[in-house]
């Protein structure tokens, strides 16, 4: 993303409120004017006293007095667009930060899986908050600083070729300088600076990952080594970084130089043209004027250039996530699919991921309402992939899934995954409290509601053994909690949303035998009435399964009951073989 267009899309954000946005701009732009004016009031005051000698008193402090009567009233207009700027444009900056940002933070979220797969949420943290950072300096600097700088660029200068054109090169001539010299920096530094961008991420990613993994690093004695290779990576930034900084500064030093010579040069040639009759002592004032406030522009056109400069390779990632959409896309006239039957149909459905790897076949099975449905067979066997394709979290390349008969693409999202209720192997928890947990499902739901899903899980006895109760702060990812209160608390969480097509991920998979004993009677409750999706490993599940799907390298190779696939002497009964072998059937 180039300069010029990352900026443009840049104010471009500022839609939202264009009209107050305007009005700042109109301020900005009447500041520029009044700035402008200044020196050429200031040169018709001293030209009136070059030339007060003949005169009359009267007619002297008469014309005097017009001009600083005007230059009072220029004043006072830019005291009134000061306020005007002053008192909206942080606001307005403020309200569009934080509306970016909330944007960012909702589409992020309705990114598929995939995405987040590939990509740490440390970076996306740090693009987030940085990027809207960013976004929040240049807005504050457009009214503040670039319109007027604009105006005096674009529209003012030229105006001085009417006054003094031969002075008017001088100031044209500083112009040209301090725009080669950006031009010529950015081109020599603009791969450094993305690298530098790039390791900053890298930075967010490995403290992100380091501080998510605090007892995998301490048991391991790690702490050391992650210090130093962080340590390894700011040198890295550094060792980047410098050479840019350098750059730049010698950019600032040429420029306060060419603004110095600038300064002298009016000054010689404007003596050089009085004595010629050519420019009165008024005229080499204004210019003066001219000069320090054209120099004030040009060097917050730099600072601004700089500053952008440092910030282009973290708004071409903020603007990068904007981009990104999702796999899943859900139609414009999407149906609402209120409360469904439960009624399952997978026909003829294949996917396969972005590697190229091929992760279900031709699956086809049909589930009726209420039913308890099974899935085995090993690792990658296409089960977690096929309950994925359920709930939307990939779409299909191939077939389709119909649920009472409609097609999951043909309805909203929303819709869809308010029917459908996941218990996780590893029940992930917000850093919030237990009750807020239970809730998100079902934000509405009351403090009864939450406890008599708590006792149906098994779980209310443990959280008012806590003395905060349903109030305790689970700590980040539940790690205050054991992982059977964890599957206890999802499974409430399950019952509170009611909803009417379960997936249960391995539930039990990471519990000791008596913990699981509780949470199975806890499941046997949630399964009640529901159709049910089962990733399996003990036998306990599949005998009381309504069908068993056998899925082996992202096929169905058996279906049926239990009883039946054991006396085919298939892939079912090896791996029933393996299970009464002391092995898992997943």
């Amino acid at each position: 993303m180039r300069f010029v267009g990352v900026y443009r899309r840049v104010i471009g954000l500022l839609a939202p409120e264009k009209s107050l946005a305007m009005v700042l701009a109109v301020a900005n732009l009447l500041l520029a004017g009044l700035q402008f004016l200044e020196p050429v009031l200031f040169g018709r005051v001293i030209d009136t006293l070059a030339n007060a000698q003949g005169l009359e008193r009267d007619a002297i402090w008469s014309r005097s007095f017009m001009f600083l009567g005007i230059w009072g009233a220029v004043g006072l207009l830019g005291i009134g667009a000061n306020i005007l700027v002053a008192l909206h444009a942080d606001r307005m900056a403020h309200r569009r930060r934080l509306a970016t940002m909330a944007g960012f933070f909702e589409h992020v979220l309705s990114l598929p899986l995939a995405y987040h797969a590939t990509t740490h949420s440390g970076r996306l943290l740090k693009i987030m908050l940085e990027g809207s950072d960013n976004l929040f300096g240049i807005w504050l600097a457009f009214f503040r600083e670039h319109l007027a700088t604009f105006v005096s660029v674009l529209v003012l200068l030229p105006f001085t070729f009417l006054l003094n054109w031969r002075l008017a090169i001088l100031l044209v001539g500083l112009l040209f300088v301090f725009a080669g010299l950006s031009a010529i920096v950015v081109r020599r530094t603009e791969e450094a600076q993305s690298d530098v961008q790039r390791s900053h991420s890298e930075l967010a990613e490995r403290v992100g990952d380091a501080l998510g993994n605090i007892n995998l690093i301490q048991s391991f004695v790690r702490l050391a080594l992650e210090v130093q290779q962080l340590g390894q990576l700011i040198d890295r930034v550094l060792r980047a970084q410098y050479p840019v900084l350098t750059w730049w500064a010698v950019v600032t030093v040429l420029s306060h130089a060419a603004s110095t010579l600038t300064v002298i040069s009016i000054f010689l040639l404007g003596t050089w043209l009085f004595l010629g009759g050519q420019a009165s002592v008024g005229d080499i004032v204004t210019f003066m004027g001219f000069a320090t406030l054209l120099i004030g522009r040009l060097e917050q056109a730099m600072a601004f250039a700089a500053r952008l400069f440092f910030q282009m390779p973290s708004l071409a990632e903020f603007f990068g996530v904007l981009d990104t959409r999702s796999s899943v896309v859900e139609k414009p006239n999407a149906l609402n699919l209120g409360r469904v039957a439960g009624e399952v149909e997978f026909r003829n459905v294949g996917l396969s991921y972005g590697s190229g790897k091929r992760a279900l076949a031709d699956v086809s099975f049909h589930v009726p309402a209420g039913r308890i449905v099974a899935l085995v067979g090993p690792t990658g066997a296409g089960k977690s992939s096929a309950m994925a394709l359920l709930h939307r979290l990939w779409d299909p390349q191939e077939g389709s899934i119909r649920i009472d008969g409609i097609d999951i693409r043909d309805v909203s999202l929303e819709s869809l995954r308010r029917n459908i209720g996941i218990v996780f192997q590893d029940s992930p928890m917000f850093y919030r409290t237990i009750a807020e947990n239970l809730r998100v499902g079902r934000p509405d739901a009351t403090d009864e509601d939450l406890a008599a899903a708590a006792r149906q899980a098994e779980a209310h006895e443990f959280i008012m053994s806590h003395p905060d109760g349903y109030n305790a702060l689970v700590g980040e990812r539940g790690r205050s909690l054991s992982g059977g209160e964890r599957q206890r608390l999802a499974i409430a969480r399950a019952l509170l949303k009611d909803p009417p097509i379960l997936i249960l991920d391995e539930a039990t998979s990471a519990l000791d035998t008596v913990t699981e004993a509780r949470v199975q009677v806890a499941l046997g409750r949630l399964m009640r009435g529901r159709t049910t999706f089962v990733i399996a490993h003990r036998l306990s599940t599949v005998r009381h399964a309504d069908l068993v799907l056998v899925m082996d390298g992202g096929r169905i190779v058996e279906q049926g009951s239990s009883q039946e696939l054991a006396q085919k002497g298939g892939k079912f009964s090896e791996l029933l073989a393996i299970a009464k072998g002391g092995e898992e059937l997943s």
